[in-house]
């Protein structure tokens, strides 16, 4: 049985969708704070998230930083483009805007559950220091969890997947783009140096090289 994290401070949503979620055939686990949450993260691991922006105590944008490797699905009344973007940016799977049809909400879940299954949690690339669990969007540097966004992630996971060639911008902008269409030629360099930096900061390592006038590949070690 699927385990589904519900955390909404807002009890009659929250008892709804507990319900829902239940006659699915659904695990449910409930948090009403952002510190809750993350104890109750701390000592169980769920399948998916549903997490609410509006919490006391830490916001939901707090508790969406330290999930990692499970996948979230924002369930927020803020409706702003931005906040969407920033939101899927930064680690959110899906997003859905209250009031929302459960109908809706189910098969977004599904879809993500599905997702994970299709991905395989146990599919692991490896490099040197780093290990990248397909499925989860987990990536480690020296055993430590390393926090990107959605970009940065797609972009290492290619680099991890051709490690010993080099893959140019046109193919980077092009296999990522259906995950990432934010990314541009533009921003590239930009999210490639930020993702260099994260790795560097915990390895000391330089991981990505710059190929002048073709494109980025993972430095030997």
């Amino acid at each position: 049985m699927k385990t589904i994290a519900l955390i909404d401070d807002d009890t009659y949503i929250g008892n709804m969708l507990e319900n829902v979620l239940r006659k699915e055939g659904y695990g449910v686990l409930r948090a009403y704070s952002g510190t809750e949450a993350l104890l109750l993260l701390s000592q169980s691991r769920p399948d998916l998230v549903l997490l609410d922006l509006m919490l006391p105590g830490l916001s939901g944008e707090e508790v969406l930083s330290k999930i990692q490797g499970i996948p979230v699905i924002v369930v927020s009344a803020k409706v702003g483009i931005d906040d969407k973007v920033n939101l899927l940016l930064g680690g959110a799977a899906d997003y859905i805007t209250k009031p929302f049809d459960t109908k809706e909400l189910l098969a977004r879940i599904a879809v993500q559950l599905r997702n994970a299954a299709v991905s395989g949690t146990g599919t692991r690339l490896t490099y040197d220091d780093l290990s990248l669990t397909a499925g989860t969007h987990e990536v480690l540097a020296c055993d430590i969890p390393i926090r990107l966004t959605r970009t940065e992630y797609a972009i290492l996971k290619l680099l991890m997947q051709n490690s010993t060639q080099v893959v140019t911008k046109s193919q980077i902008l092009t296999l990522i783009s259906e995950d990432t269409p934010d990314c541009m030629e533009s921003s590239l360099k930009v999210h490639i140096s930020n993702l260099r930096k994260k790795l560097r900061d915990v390895t000391d390592k330089d991981y990505i090289e710059a190929v002048w006038g073709i494109g980025f590949k993972l430095r030997e070690q």
